[in-house]
């Protein structure tokens, strides 16, 4: 390990770098697009359906055909590996927002208007709010995916740590192959870590005390 830090540390620095580059990136990319359509889609639950059903089909093609597929329309490097994590990053996000959206207590809502407020104060007042925990846990479990996903880009040239994993394969050296998997591993708990954090700061307190009720 130390003769390969010290062989290989600089570049252990920047291929891991822009694996969290490429897959903060994409992640960020689909909160902004998957929250508010998750939001917007919670007044149309037909065309829910649909849109969700689209996720879910894309979800479906391997992730290396995809990145495959942006070959032709973008090029190589790292914005069509962006593009192809994106559209990955969209399922978990879009449905645990509907989900989310959806379980909010009709009751809370009920006195929301009964106190007088519009039906987008009661969206970012109540119910955001409230179905933050399952919004966090699809965030969650896209940032996950996404830091594992992202190693596959290097196929077509958007670096990361997947340069080391795929160079020791095809070269037959195991150390470059552990120098790339361990970190990715690493990468990928540290954000669940952060994000559960995050989503803890974030949880309103009584959704927070109901939580650790029934844990104990």
């Amino acid at each position: 390990m130390i003769s390969f830090l010290n062989e290989y540390g600089s570049d252990l620095l920047l291929k891991t770098w822009e694996q969290l580059y490429i897959s903060l990136i994409s992640l960020g990319a689909g909160i902004v697009v998957a929250v508010p359509l998750g939001i917007l889609l919670t007044r149309f639950p037909k065309t829910a359906k649909v849109v969700i059903a689209i996720a879910s089909m894309l979800q479906t093609v391997p992730s290396l055909a995809l990145l495959a597929l942006m070959i032709p329309i973008f090029g190589i490097g790292k914005f069509p590996a962006i593009v192809a994590l994106f559209i990955y990053s969209l399922l978990p996000i879009l449905r645990n927002t509907y989900i989310g959206m959806e379980g909010v207590d009709p009751v809370l809502l009920d006195s929301a208007k009964g106190m007088g407020m519009t039906g987008w104060q009661r969206v970012w007042q109540i119910s955001l709010p409230q179905a933050l925990p399952v919004i966090m846990a699809g965030i969650r479990l896209s940032a996950v995916y996404l830091i594992a996903w992202a190693t596959l880009a290097s196929y077509i040239g958007a670096g990361g740590l997947g340069d080391f994993i795929f160079n020791g394969l095809n070269l037959y050296q195991p150390d470059l192959i552990i120098g790339g998997t361990i970190p990715v591993s690493i990468l990928a708990l540290l954000t669940d870590f952060l994000l559960s954090k995050l989503e803890r700061r974030l949880t309103p307190v009584n959704l927070r005390e109901e939580g650790e009720d029934d844990e104990n």
